[in-house]
C-alpha cells in the first residue's frame, strides 16, 4: 500500500499528445459491447483519430454498427494483426483473454503503446496468472495496473496498460483509501456483495444470459470461483469474500461493502479519508451517508461511493456504483489513455475547458 492515491497531477510530459496532433487509434474486438463503447466514446475525442476498428476474428465481411450512425460511420474489419500495428500509435483490445495474451506482446514489440481490457495482464503473482489466465506469458512485459485514481504517475509511462475488471475498480475504490489510512480492523472480514447488469457477462450468448432466464430473477455466480477475487487481493493486500449477482439490467454495477473498522473510528474520519483521497479525481463522486444508486452513474464514467459507520459496534457499509462498460471497461481505458499521452484525463468523457 505504499503507492499515494490521488495527487496532484504532473503536467503533460514531452512528446505528448498535448501539443494538438491527433494521435493514431485502433480499436480490436469492436463489435463487442466494451468495444463499441469505446468507439462511441473516441469518436468524439479532440485529441485522437480512429483509424481502424476490427472485430475479433479474421473472418467475416466489413460491416456498420447502426446505433453508432453519425456519431461514428466507420465499418467492423476482419482481425488483422499487421494492420493494427501498422495503422495505430495506440491500440485498444477488447478481445478474449487468450487472444489478447497473444496479440499484446506483439504489438507492444512493434512500438504500439496497448491498453488491454481483458484481464490476461492484470495478475502479478505467476502461479494466480497461470491458474485464472494460462494463455498469458509476460516474457519481458511490464503490465501497469491501470486504476487511474491510484496508479496515476505509472500509467503516464505505460507501454502495456492492463485496464481493471469491473468489480474490482468499484471495490478498489471503495476500500483503498481506509485501507491505505489503517481505518480497516485488522480482524475485519470485508464482504463485498456485488451485482451487475447482464452486458458485465460479454455479448456472446448462455443460458445464464438468455432473456428467460435473467428477466425478473437475481442469481449469484461464481462464488469462491470468480477471477476478480484474485485481483481484488492482489490490490487491496487483503482476502476478501467476493459474491458477484447477475441482475435483470443492460448495465451498471453496485456493490455493498460491510468490514469493520478500529475501534473509535467515526464516519467523520472515513468521510475526512476519502474526500482528501480523491480531492483531484474527476471521476468519483463521493456521497457520505447518502448510499448511491446505479441509474446515478449510467452511461458515465463515474464511480460513486457512500458510506455508513456503526460506532457502537465497529461496522462500516460502502455502497459503490459504476457502469461496468464505461468506468468498468471503455470509459477508465480512456482515461488511461488520456494519462498515457499527457491530456486531461477527462478528454472525451467530460467538457474541458
Amino acid at each position: 500500500m505504499d503507492t499515494p492515491l490521488v495527487t496532484e497531477r504532473s503536467t503533460p510530459r514531452a512528446g505528448s499528445a498535448a501539443g494538438g496532433h491527433k494521435v493514431r487509434v485502433a480499436v480490436a474486438g469492436a463489435s463487442g459491447f466494451a468495444g463499441q463503447e469505446l468507439l462511441r466514446l473516441m469518436s468524439g475525442h479532440p485529441r485522437a483519430r480512429i483509424t481502424a476498428a476490427m472485430s475479433s476474428s479474421p473472418e467475416g465481411p466489413p460491416r456498420s454498427l447502426p446505433a453508432l450512425a453519425k456519431i461514428w460511420d466507420g465499418v467492423i474489419e476482419p482481425f488483422s494483426a499487421g494492420k493494427l500495428a501498422e495503422a495505430a500509435d495506440v491500440v485498444f483490445l477488447a478481445l478474449p483473454e487468450e487472444a489478447a495474451a497473444t496479440i499484446a506482446p506483439t504489438l507492444v514489440e512493434r512500438g504500439v503503446r496497448v491498453i488491454d481490457l481483458s484481464g490476461a495482464f492484470r495478475l502479478r503473482d505467476a502461479a494466480a496468472r497461470e491458474k485464472w489466465y494460462p494463455a498469458t506469458k509476460l516474457g519481458s512485459l511490464k503490465p501497469v495496473y491501470g486504476l487511474t485514481e491510484r496508479h496515476y504517475e505509472e500509467i503516464a509511462t505505460a507501454q502495456l496498460l492492463t485496464n481493471p475488471g469491473c468489480y474490482p475498480t468499484a471495490a478498489l475504490l471503495a476500500l483503498e483509501p481506509l485501507a491505505q489510512a489503517g481505518l480497516l480492523a485488522g480482524d475485519g472480514d470485508i464482504v463485498i456483495d456485488a451485482k451487475s447488469g447482464i452486458s458485465g457477462a460479454g455479448k456472446k450468448p448462455s443460458d445464464r444470459t438468455h432473456f428467460s432466464e435473467n428477466h425478473g430473477s437475481v442469481s449469484a455466480y461464481g462464488v469462491f470461483g470468480h477471477r476478480h477475487q484474485p485481483e481484488i487481493e492482489q490490490e487491496l493486500g487483503a482476502a476478501v469474500t467476493f459474491v458477484p449477482h447477475l441482475v435483470p439490467l443492460d448495465r451498471g454495477i453496485l456493490e455493498t461493502i460491510y468490514g469493520k473498522v478500529r475501534s473509535g473510528i467515526t464516519v467523520k474520519e472515513v468521510s475526512d479519508v476519502m474526500s482528501a483521497a480523491y480531492r483531484n479525481a474527476p471521476f468519483v463522486r463521493l456521497t457520505g451517508e447518502t448510499l448511491p444508486e446505479i441509474k446515478h452513474a449510467a452511461y458515465t464514467n463515474f464511480c460513486d461511493i457512500g458510506w455508513r459507520v456503526n460506532s457502537a459496534n465497529g461496522r462500516i457499509l460502502l455502497v459503490a456504483v459504476l457502469d461496468n462498460l464505461v468506468k468498468g471497461a471503455a470509459g477508465q481505458a480512456i482515461q488511461n489513455f488520456n494519462v498515457m499521452l499527457g491530456l486531461d484525463e477527462r478528454s472525451g468523457l467530460l467538457p474541458v475547458s
